[in-house]
């Protein structure tokens, strides 16, 4: 009897230490599979490229890139703009300059980027649906829509502005074609006639991207 006792208390302890083994085994297994993609994701570096090296340069504590790519998502984002430095103001007692903040206006809010001796020429075909047509930028004048704020408040708070050289291509042909013009005339005006303070780079969708592999927060604005 005393040996059959000690038997079953042999077995009791090889099953568990079998249990504590096949535990131990899973969570070694489980850190093997983690650490490679943490190890990947860690030691993760883009490749830099000279023309988004000023992204990297604008001071700041915090980076937002506010993207858009519709005229109602242009207006979204500098209202956007706007709330972002205003929140952070008066719910954090913070300062403007403590972001690092950039609207991007590509695809069709790339009207936005153009001065008011541009749209005075070319309102008509930016907006075909009012009436009269703009003559001037709406993001010039402070409304609903940009939340009571314009583009020279935005750059008075240090806000830049990107535009999509792609997008102005494909304007500068959608004018030509209105007004029996050349395309590439057309594109260079559009280019001389843009907001102060602004740059072109090479597509917005692509400055978009990059501007994460800098450590910007991106908000799509429509």
């Amino acid at each position: 009897m005393e040996n059959e006792q000690v038997k079953k208390v042999g077995r009791r302890a090889l099953l568990s230490n079998m249990s504590v083994a096949a535990v131990a085994g899973l969570a070694a297994s489980a850190a093997t599979v983690s650490t490679p993609a943490t190890a990947q994701s860690a030691g993760f570096s883009p490749k830099r490229h000279n023309q988004d090296a000023w992204m990297g340069e604008l001071a700041g504590s915090h980076r937002a890139f506010i993207d858009s790519s519709t005229p109602l998502g242009g207006a979204n984002a500098v209202r956007y703009a706007k709330n972002i430095i205003e929140a952070h103001e008066i719910d954090y007692g913070g300062n403007a300059s403590d972001y690092a903040l950039i609207v991007c206006f590509r695809h069709t809010s790339v009207i936005y980027a153009y001065d008011d001796a541009i749209w005075e020429k070319y309102g008509a075909i930016f907006d075909r649906n009012a009436d009269p047509a703009p003559r001037t930028n709406p993001m010039n004048t402070a409304s609903m829509a940009n939340g009571q704020t314009t583009l020279a408040d935005l750059r008075a708070n240090g806000v830049k502005v990107v535009i999509c050289s792609k997008a102005t291509a494909s304007f500068a042909r959608a004018i030509a074609a209105a007004t029996g013009g050349a395309a590439d005339e057309i594109n260079a005006e559009l280019v001389a006639g843009a907001i102060p303070e602004s740059r072109f780079v090479a597509a917005g969708v692509m400055a978009a991207t990059r501007s994460q592999e800098y450590s910007y927060s991106l908000l799509y604005a429509g």
